[in-house]
């Protein structure tokens, strides 16, 4: 008996020193928590739901118009909406999303999936032949933002798992995984139906990518961004499975295209960085531009930014834009394998393209009335002598609009010495009681 005694006190003891009092037991392993689960965890603070809305007038024919001035009043407008999603990139707010979702709308407002708070936003660039749109969310100065990480361009692997996160049917923030089946697909019958993409190398996956997804992310188990969901492949028989995201090297390109012009938010800079180039990489620089007066060439790689690394073009604009036109921009730049440092200040570029710059290319003086700008004087010796008349009208060159003196002043700066230009221009004739429209071009040489 005290043999059994003993052997029971001794199993007791180790089991008691297993658990002392006043220490909790070990959180045990969750096993559910797995890659795609923490990857989940990172991004969704990052993804919006995207909502879009425009006015449009109820009944619009020449009639009801008609009756609405006879009997005083007017219908109500009545709210187009579409949906989408989109993906935080910047701690300032700004959002990656789809052309086609904000394209043409009078409002948008994001509306972030793990919060449920809503903001409105502002279209900051469009990139209709990626179908990449960038937004700014309207917020409280200092407002930060948590934003995904990009990956890199060349950091695919086929058949790695890969998330898709957005807004489905507009039925709220939802993940779906799959695999990433092509780097490089040449996609043909994709939506939105009627859209020309120059996007021959789509990422395909098989994870759902349904309508209200387009403009979310895809990411990898790092939670790295890889794509933009953008469409479904969808034939007779209905969805089969198969979605596209435009690559990451595709949306860096749009980026660099849309935000690296060579002016920025009414700063005239004066050079444009190579599309989808890390570092940033200088592609062309402009004539007699801040840029080019600096020092800056193309082929400069740009190192930092006021001592502040360049980042990507997002945060290199920030910078060019915050220091504005009245302080120096000191860039660390590479060339040819050597650092140097130049030192620029941006332009007000209305007051750089402005009406006198116009006369002094092509001898014409013009004011900006509505739909164009109208020709008050013609130099007698200028090109444009014999060739506009005081009265017309310049609503466009080569082809393209320019109905303000900023556009007009701007395409003219691109031009050299002795380039001939095609101005479209309107006359009006007055016939007795009757004017006449009269529509044409006129080719003058600029100086």
């Amino acid at each position: 008996m005290k043999a059994i005694l003993a052997m029971a006190v001794v199993a007791i003891v180790p089991a008691m020193a297993a658990d002392p009092v006043g220490e909790a037991p070990p959180v045990p392993f969750d096993v559910r928590r797995d890659a795609s689960v923490l990857a989940v965890e990172q991004v969704l603070p990052a993804v919006v739901n995207v909502s879009a809305r425009k006015w449009e007038e109820h009944g619009g024919d020449e009639f009801q118009r008609l009756i609405e001035e006879f009997y005083g009043y007017r219908q109500q407008r009545r709210a187009q909406f579409s949906r989408g999603s989109g993906v935080v990139i910047d701690p300032e707010g700004y959002v990656l999303t789809n052309v086609h979702v904000v394209a043409d709308v009078d409002d948008i407002t994001v509306q972030f999936i793990d919060s449920n708070e809503s903001l409105p936003a502002e279209r900051v660039a469009l990139s209709a032949s990626k179908d990449i749109a960038l937004l700014r969310i309207k917020a409280p100065a200092g407002r930060r933002f948590k934003a995904v990480r990009f990956a890199r361009e060349d950091d695919l692997l086929l058949g790695e798992t890969v998330l898709a996160l957005g807004n489905p049917f507009g039925l709220g923030g939802s993940v779906s995984r799959g695999i990433l089946s092509s780097k490089s697909r040449r996609a043909a019958g994709t939506v939105p139906e009627g859209a020309r993409l120059e996007v021959q190398d789509w990422l395909q996956t098989d994870a759902a990518i349904n309508p209200g997804n387009s403009g979310g992310p895809l990411v990898n188990l790092r939670g790295e961004l890889i794509g933009i969901n953008v469409a479904v492949l969808r034939t007779d028989l209905g969805a089969q499975g198969i979605g596209f995201a435009v690559p990451i090297q595709r949306v860096d390109e749009a980026l660099a295209e849309a935000l690296t012009g060579e002016s920025i938010q009414g700063l005239w800079f004066g050079a444009r960085l190579q599309p989808g180039m890390r570092p940033l990489t200088v592609k062309s620089v402009q004539d007699g531009s801040p840029a080019h007066q600096a020092g800056l060439r193309s082929g400069d790689v740009v190192l930092e930014v006021n001592g502040r690394p360049a980042g990507n073009v997002i945060e290199f604009n920030r910078s060019l834009v915050a220091a504005g036109a009245k302080r120096d921009i000191r860039l660390l730049v590479r060339r040819d394998g050597a650092s140097r440092v130049l030192s620029l200040r941006l332009a007000d570029e209305r007051r750089v393209f402005d009406a006198g710059y116009i006369r002094g290319r092509i001898g014409a003086t013009v004011e900006a009335v509505d739909g164009g700008l109208a020709v008050s004087a013609v130099d007698a010796d200028g090109p444009s002598a014999r060739r506009l008349g005081e009265g017309m009208f310049i609503v466009g060159i080569d082809g393209q609009a320019a109905t303000d003196v900023l556009s007009l002043a701007k395409a003219l700066h691109g031009k050299a010495k002795g380039t001939p230009v095609v101005l479209d221009v309107v006359a009006f004739e007055r016939r007795g009681f009757l004017t006449r429209r009269r529509e044409g071009t006129v080719t003058v040489k600029v100086r």
